[in-house]
Formats: structure tokens, sequence, C-alpha cells
């Protein structure tokens, strides 16, 4: 059996995978050998009961582990969430991957059932089936009357019309509610946030109820499996390879300019950590011939199957982590703590014990994929349970061979809840919140627990009771409670019984939360009448220098709403002060929608922004950018004549809306404008080598009598339409990312980065250049025959495995086709298949480190090594 293990793993990586992406050489074969000695040790893993189970659990001091519900009860749960009365709904996923090669799926034999714990002994012991004869359901979400469910790519109304627990109706509020069937890749979530909207992972939907009606909206994409919310309404999710990423801003205020693509605030990688700690071997994981995807023992080295996050708010755990971030890890059978540290408006997460898990097991079919925070403040796990967790979609011939030869397919008809709590914790009943009185509920939104104050509000929201308002309104003036007056406010707009003179009141308080939401909420307001934009205009001049950050930046993305000469003024003083931070560039920019050039004009002329800085250049270049793409014939002719100076007069501010207009020269979709007659700037003689050069490629964007816009010679054999168009965004995502340190020209920081002009990292190898983005670099680097160290660079450039694949490209195709570098075209797919072939690296490379991976890793002319 291990020699068959061998030549199957062996094979795979020889003949599955294209010549070029994997040589495997003595790295690979090591890594196989070791995976024997793991199939030997592992070899059978047979199911356990829940009490064998649980004795395999190594779960952090001071806490213990109980279960609340198995089988027969329940089966493959994948969500667990709580009603107002204390009871557990669960999603049972009953046909997910009945076989290997998934037959059945399409069966309808999933469910929802509510567990009840009528004793109050802590263990759930009645069982309600509230719908069945689902297709693969993934979501739900407790609503007045029932629940939205999603399920079979559709979203349901399911309703109880009698109070019995069951549903008697289903009625379909939206049919193409997921664009994909695939469990691992399609819509989930369905959370209810503190704006008393529902957003889902893996999608561009929320919804919301609104006079009596399901109502649709998009937002920006975010996540893959789960969601959660902190206290103050961000929004956390993670991908399968990147544990835990979030937004920095509320929905839908950076993507409102249509003309601008920022770069961050949504879908921010909170930590670059990607390193997981098992106490068993993780043989059965997808890619496990990869080498670097599991140890010399046979543990997996990093996330693969990232899932769930979960914010612990309040609750019975102990003060310390209030705010921590909980993330499941099925494939290595744990559960990992991150600890989120605020300052000013940037978030970041740690692991507080590296190298040992919040919780983990030695139990192969040990597989987390929801968690959830009860009523009664302890943590929630379900515990899907079975050998098989990979979608036959992605199952590789070498996780089938695992599966099988190691009898890990069946059973499949088991699944367990498991409750997370201090060791000294005794289970209380629940209050049943439903019978509450109004006037309850509202002191409830003050409770120190995220569970209680959350339920409240959505309670309160659904009864409409107006009889509430006066309390609601009295608790977000008066309450001692930060957290209770921002939900009193939220629960007001839920009700669409926000009083604006408490609004404007409330603008100027000492609690930056409450500040920024009653901005937030004025918004509709200002948007309808202009004495409220002139008053909000006002009060927000006088008292933004002495905001805090977090507030200044609500100040910048709110902006939009006034009368575009008071939101220009106000915008340009922030962008001043907060020119470092490139998030306040991209909500200064969010607010400028179609006012950029009178912006752009302001600026070029202010005392202000006439000494040269680098963030200075970034942001006119943001500017002109966004101008180009709004292709106004009026303002691009205005650009051409500012370009247009004497040699002496043309300065670093020329130099950049030149270099901006010309990245977008590249983008050959841009249809070109139409101009009268030949402007007198391409008639120049006068002009710098480079600055002729970008000329000639700016030219791209016109067309006037004589002359047909069209890309140069050099410019068409290197990159073509769709490649220009990486080029053009990896510019943006290029000054965001990488410009502090190898500066705006590529020529390097003093003491921060060696320069990227004619670098053979970043002209050589792709897929080292690849390597180096993913995980980060220390010095000392030898770059054009100069050895760079510290003091002159940085002693690590970072890694920046947060980004997607598709930014981390844009980067690449642009860095080396910039500053007269001619690469060449990045190969399509390079970043995700290195990615995965780079599994398990966590520290940044040195030079010789990297180059000896390379060696190691180097295909043959036959594709072996």
């Amino acid at each position: 059996m291990a020699r068959f293990h061998l030549k199957s793993a062996l094979n795979e990586i020889f003949n599955v995978y294209p010549v070029g992406f994997i040589g495997v050489g003595l790295i690979g074969i090591m890594s196989c050998i070791a995976l024997l000695a793991t199939d030997r040790k592992d070899v059978p893993a047979p199911a356990k009961t829940p009490a064998e189970e649980k004795a395999t659990f190594q779960l952090e001091s001071g806490f213990k582990i109980q279960l609340v519900a198995s089988e027969p009860m329940i089966q493959a749960p994948v969500v667990v969430t709580f009603d107002e009365d204390g009871r557990l709904w669960v999603v049972e996923m009953r046909g997910f991957m009945p076989t290997i090669d998934g037959d059945g799926e399409e069966k309808p034999v999933g469910r929802i059932s509510v567990l009840e714990d009528k004793n109050g002994d802590g263990t759930m012991d009645h069982s309600t089936v509230f719908l069945d004869n689902l297709v693969m359901p993934r979501a739900i979400a407790l609503v007045k009357g029932g629940a939205l469910v999603a399920a079979n790519n559709s979203l349901w109304f399911a309703q109880d019309l009698d109070g019995n627990l069951k549903a008697e109706s289903k009625i379909l509020i939206d049919s193409t509610y997921a664009r994909n069937g695939l469990p691992e890749h399609t819509d989930n979530g369905l959370m209810r946030n503190s704006d008393n909207l529902y957003y889902n992972a893996k999608s561009r939907l929320r919804y919301r109820f609104t006079d009596g009606k399901w109502l649709r909206d998009s937002t920006e994409f975010r996540g893959q499996w789960g969601m959660t919310h902190d206290d103050e309404g961000r929004l956390y999710y993670n991908y399968n390879w990147s544990q835990l990423h979030g937004d920095l801003v509320p929905p839908n205020y950076l993507s409102r300019n249509k003309n601008h693509t920022p770069t961050t605030g949504i879908d921010h990688g909170f930590t670059i950590d990607r390193r997981v700690y098992p106490i068993r071997p993780n043989p059965a994981v997808n890619r496990g011939y990869i080498p670097g995807t599991l140890d010399a023992s046979g543990r997996l080295l990093e996330f693969t199957a990232a899932c769930s996050p979960t914010v612990l708010r309040g609750g019975v755990f102990p003060k310390e982590y209030d705010g921590n971030v909980f993330v499941c890890e099925p494939s290595g059978n744990l559960v990992k703590r991150n600890v989120v540290e605020k300052k000013g408006f940037m978030i970041s997460a740690r692991d507080p014990h590296p190298g040992k898990e919040f919780l983990a097991s030695t139990d192969e079919r040990f597989r987390p994929v929801a968690l959830t925070v009860g009523p009664d403040g302890a943590l929630y796990m379900a515990d899907m349970y079975r050998g098989l967790i990979q979608h036959g979609a992605y199952v590789t011939p070498y996780l089938r061979e695992q599966t099988l030869t190691r009898k890990l397919m069946q059973p499949v008809n088991r699944g367990r809840i498991w409750r997370i709590v201090p060791t000294h914790w005794t289970p209380t009943k629940p209050k049943k919140l439903s019978k509450a009185s109004s006037a309850e509920l509202v002191a409830l939104l003050s409770h120190s627990d995220g569970w209680q104050r959350d339920m409240a509000q959505r309670l309160l929201v659904e009864r409409n009771d107006k009889q509430s308002v006066a309390l609601l309104t009295d608790l977000a003036q008066n309450g001692p409670n930060p957290l209770g007056r921002f939900h009193a406010l939220w629960t007001l707009d839920g009700l669409q019984s926000t009083s604006p003179d408490l609004l404007f009141t409330l603008l100027t308080d000492q609690s930056p939360l409450i500040s920024s939401t009653a901005l937030r909420l004025l918004e509709p307001l200002a948007k309808k009448e202009a004495a409220a934009r002139t008053k909000l205009h006002r009060v927000l001049l006088q008292n933004w220098e002495k905001a805090a950050p977090e507030q200044v930046l609500q100040i910048a993305l709110s902006a939009y709403v006034l009368e575009p000469g008071a939101a220009q003024q106000l915008l340009a003083d922030i962008s001043e002060r907060y020119i470092t931070f490139p998030l306040m560039r991209d909500a200064v920019m969010s607010s400028l929608y179609n006012h950029e050039f009178i912006f752009l004009e302001a600026l070029l002329k202010s005392s202000k922004w006439q000494n040269q800085q680098p963030d200075k250049e970034i942001f006119l270049e943001m500017l002109t950018t966004a101008i180009v793409r709004k292709r106004d014939t009026k303002e691009m002719s205005a650009l051409l004549t500012m370009l247009n100076v004497d040699k002496a007069s043309f300065g670093w501010q020329q130099k950049t809306l030149l270099t901006a207009m010309a990245i977008q020269g590249k983008n050959r979709k841009l249809k070109p404008i139409q101009l009268s007659e030949a402007p007198p700037l391409f008639a120049r003689t006068d002009m710098e080598p480079l600055q002729k050069t970008r000329l000639q490629t700016l030219s791209a964007l016109f067309e006037w009598p004589g002359h047909v816009a069209q890309a140069s010679a050099a410019q068409q054999s290197l990159l073509n339409d769709e490649q220009q168009q990486q080029f053009a965004l990896g510019r943006q995502h290029y000054l965001t990312t990488c410009a502090g340190c190898h500066g705006s020209d590529g020529a390097g920081l003093s003491r921060f980065g060696p320069p990227l002009i004619e670098s053979s990292w970043v002209l050589g190898d792709e897929k080292r250049l690849a390597l180096i983005v993913l995980h980060g670099m220390e010095g000392p680097l030898d770059v054009a025959g100069k050895l760079y160290d510290v003091p002159d660079i940085l002693p690590i450039m970072p890694s920046h495995s947060t980004m997607d694949d598709g930014a981390i490209m844009a980067i690449l195709m642009y860095i080396r086709n910039e500053w007269g570098n001619n690469a060449g075209p990045v190969s399509r797919g390079l970043v995700g298949k290195t990615r995965h072939t780079s599994q398990g690296r966590v520290i940044p490379w040195t030079a010789k480190e990297l180059n000896q991976y390379m060696v190691d890793t180097k295909p043959t002319a036959s594709g072996q090594k």
C-alpha cells in the first residue's frame, strides 16, 4: 500500500499539472516519503462516538467543551443560530458528498431543525423539523414570522403561520440569490448587521425588509464562507487561504465613485498570519502532495479551509477575549483565536499563542465549519464530523485515493454541536425575549453581550412599536453606554423615526462612534434639503480638526452630500492633514465623483501643494486617473493645457499628471476622445526623453484631424488589450501598496526599498517575483550590482499574501513593464499556482533561500527533476 501511495502522489505531480508548474525534485520526493509514514500511522481513522471525540480535544486553559447535540438528532450541520427564545436552529446539509463522486447531491434531503433544551441541563433534548426537502441548504436568517433560507441557489422566506416551529409555506424572494451551485463557492451568510440589512459572503447582494417587502440591493463583494460583525458594525469575513479580512469603512461608500478604483478599506487583510498548528497529521487535505503543504510529520502548515469567522462580543468569556475573532479550519481539525487591535481607523489581528491553537483535535473527522455566540454568551460550534470535507468538484486524484484507501468516506450521517465555556460555567435557562416588553428590549440595547443587543434591536424594528421611539431617543441622547446609544440610533432608523434635531445634537458627541453614526444617518436628509446641507457643513467645518481619526474618516466619506464647493473645501483640508493614509485618500476620492477636475485645479494652485511629496504625487495621480476615466472632452483638453508649460516650469506636478494620463493611454479599451484640432503639447520637441515617450503613449487617448489613436509598436508587441487593462490597474495597486517604499517612479526610496528599474528580481523569473510579493523578503539584496541592506532599506519587505490573485497579478504586470522595464505579460494563473505550490511558507525569503528554492523546484525539459 505504501508503494501504491507513493506512485499515486508522484504520478499526479508529474502528470496532472502542466510542465513548468511544478518541479518536484528531492523536496517533493521527501515530502511524499514523509506522507507515507503519516499514512501508516493513521490507517484506519474510524468514526468516534461523541464521548470518544470529546476526549481528543485540546482546549485553551480555563475552558471546557460540552456536547450540546449530536446524531441522530442532527446530521451534517453547516450553520447554527439562536432565536429570541434561546432555541437553536441548525441548517443540515445532509446531501453534501454522499459518495466520493458526489452522487445524489441534487436530492432534496437537506433540512432545518429547531433544537430545544426543555429540562435546562444544557443539552438539547427536543427537535422540531422546521423545513425539509431542501437541496443543499447553506444559510438562514431568523425573521418575523419565519426564516430566510438559502437553498438550491435561491432565497426563500419560509413562513411559520401558527407558531408551531414548522414552515407551512415558502415564498420565493430571489431566484438568482446564488450564481454558483458549488457549496464552497456560492453565496451564503444572511447575516443581519447593525444597519438592519442582511449581508452575504461570496456575494454582492444584501437585503432589507421595508414596507412589507424584501428588497434586494447591491454591495461590495466579500468573502467565501461565513460572515460576522463587531460591536461597531464592521464586517468580517475570510477566504479559505486567508483567515481574516474585513471592512474598515461602512458598506457602499468607497465603491460610489465610478471614476476611481479604491485599493483599501474593503476586503482589508487584518493579518498575514496563515500558520496553523494541528495536533495530528492531516494527510487527507486536497493538496497534501505539494511540498510545503504539510510539515515533516504530515501536519498542515497553513490555512487551506478557513471559514466562519466569529467575533466574540461580550459573553461569559474573560474580559481579555472580548473582540477576539475565532476562525474555523476544518482541514486542520482546529479553531484559531485572533486578538484584534484597533489604532485609529486601522485594524490588525494577531495569534496570541503561536504554536498552540485555541482548540484542536486528534480526531481526523472533527470538522468545525461554523461558529456562533448564544444568548448565554457561550461559543457554539457546528462540527460536520466526516472524513471527506472537500467538495467533489475539487477532489484531486491524491485526495480521492487518501479517502478511499483509508476508508474516510463513510459514515456521512454524523454531526455534533459543541459549546465552549469557562471551566466553572453552569447553564441557565434562557429568557424568552419574544415575551419581553418594548421597554425591556430598549434596556437590552445596552446589555454587555452583543447577542442581546442585536436581538433586542431586531425585535424592536420588527415590532414597529412607535411607542418605543421616546425611550429610544432618550437612550440615544443620554445613555451611559456608547454601544447602547449606537443600537438605539440604528433601531430608530429601522423604525423610520429618527429625529434630525437629535442627529445634529449628536454630531458633536464626545464618542466617535456616536458622532460618526449620527453623520451617516443625516446623509438622506442632507441630500434632500439645502438647509440641512448648509447646517451640516457648518458643524463639520467647525469640528473636524479636533475630531478623532475615525470621525474624520466618516466626514470624508459623508462629504459627498454637501454642496460641491463646501465639500471640496473640507476635503482639501482633510487631504492635507491625512495625505499619508491610503484609506483616507480613497475616502476623499469617494466623495468627489465627477468633481475631480475642479478639485485637482484647486490643489495645484494651493500653496500647501507646491512642495513635492510622494503621497501628494500619488493623490494627484489618483485624481488625474479619475478625470481620464470620466472622458469629458473639456476637462481632458484642460489637462493637456496644464501640461503645455515651458520646460523650466515643467515640475513634479506636471510630471505626475503626465504619468497618470500616459498609464491610461495604454488602456486601449478606452474610447478615444475626439478633438477638433491638434493640441500644441504634442508638437513639442523640447521635452526630456522619458516625457517624450509618455506623450507618445498619451496621444493614444485622443484623435484629431490627421491623427488616429493607436498604441506604439512596442506596446502592441508586448501587452494585449486585456493585459494593458491589468497594467493600468496594477498602477493603482502599486501606488497604494508599493510606492511608499519603492517610490512612485520605481526608483526606490532611501531607507525604505530598493529600485525596481532594471532589477533582475523584477525582470527575471516571474514565479520568483510572485514568491517575493506573496511571502516577503529580507536583506541583504543585490540589485544591479549594488548591495542593499539596513540602513539603506527596511530590514523586511512584508508579505502581501492577503491580496487576491488578481491584484498581485496586476502589480506584477505593471512593474515588469514600466519605467523602461519590458519583460512582457505575466502568465495567466501564475499567482494562484505559485500561492498553492508555496504553501507552508510563513516567513519572508532571504535571497539565498529563494534562489535555492528556485533551483530545487526548477523542472527539466521533461517537467521532472
